[in-house]
């Protein structure tokens, strides 16, 4: 089995050819490619395969099918699509510039250039407020569901290991005008570098709490890097950041079929 390796601002990913729909990606072998110490290590996994091999039915060709690190099925990956999409151009799959992907959170329009990619993350929704940590959260949907605090500053925060479980959870710092940071746990992966869909549910939380208007660029700090976001007048919200391909290679027959303690 081959795979290849990359990441979008740290956040990274074991990306599986699979244009045919012929692989049974269990959740133990999701689980298994992304352990650190003993397979690839990631936050998660990237089947690459045809929309209509995965029974997708989608004007775009190519459908991303996402695994967290715990095996479990996601709905949506800022920094996924990203880095999905440099591999079907260094693939030679589709040529740069624009493509749509299919995902679980709908079809995604995506921009590929030398070094950034941009993905128009669709339309954000806003819930209603609840509390994680003892403090008021914005909800914010972008496809997978989102909670975002602010805090005083996200160095100071400690491991993080919020009360709620089943969303991801933002922690915001203000650096000045139209610049955040944040650190996140991501919901069934723990704490990652960086994560695409949770700058956006910041920026959008920042404007709601600034009262600053749509349309304008943010520049939002993780700990892998920075990601340049825009919410839209049309309430699309746009993602740019880096991705990049750092390895490939095949995984052993041995260590695929191995019965596992």
């Amino acid at each position: 089995m081959r795979f290849w390796k990359g990441h979008g601002t740290e956040n990274d990913f074991v990306l599986l050819p699979d244009l045919d729909g012929a692989l049974d990606l269990t959740p133990d072998l999701v689980v298994r490619l992304c352990d650190r110490r003993a397979g690839v290590g990631g936050d998660g996994v990237l089947r690459v395969v045809r929309s209509a091999a995965a029974g997708v039915e989608s004007e775009a060709e190519f459908f991303m099918d996402y695994r967290n690190a715990d095996g479990s099925v996601a709905e949506m990956c800022g920094n996924g699509v990203r880095v999905y999409a440099r591999y079907l151009v260094q693939a030679g799959l589709v040529p740069a510039g624009p493509l749509l992907l299919a995902t679980r959170g709908g079809t995604k329009h995506v921009q590929v250039g030398d070094d950034l990619v941009t993905v128009d993350m669709g339309r954000a929704r806003v819930g209603e407020p609840f509390t994680v940590d003892g403090a008021e959260a914005v909800a914010v949907d972008m496809g997978n569901p989102h909670a975002v605090l602010a805090v005083d500053s996200v160095e100071a925060l400690g491991v993080l290991d919020p009360e709620r479980k089943d969303v991801n959870v933002e922690y915001v710092e203000t650096r000045g005008p139209r610049h955040v940071a944040f650190r996140v746990h991501e919901r069934g992966v723990g704490e990652t570098r960086s994560c695409g869909t949770g700058a956006c549910a910041v920026v959008v939380a920042q404007v709601l709490r600034t009262g600053s208007g749509r349309g304008e660029s943010y520049d939002v700090d993780v700990p892998g890097g920075r990601l340049e976001v825009t919410w839209r007048q049309d309430g699309h919200v746009l993602l740019t950041g880096p991705a990049v391909l750092v390895a490939q290679g095949v995984l052993r027959e041995d260590w695929l079929t191995a019965k596992q303690p």
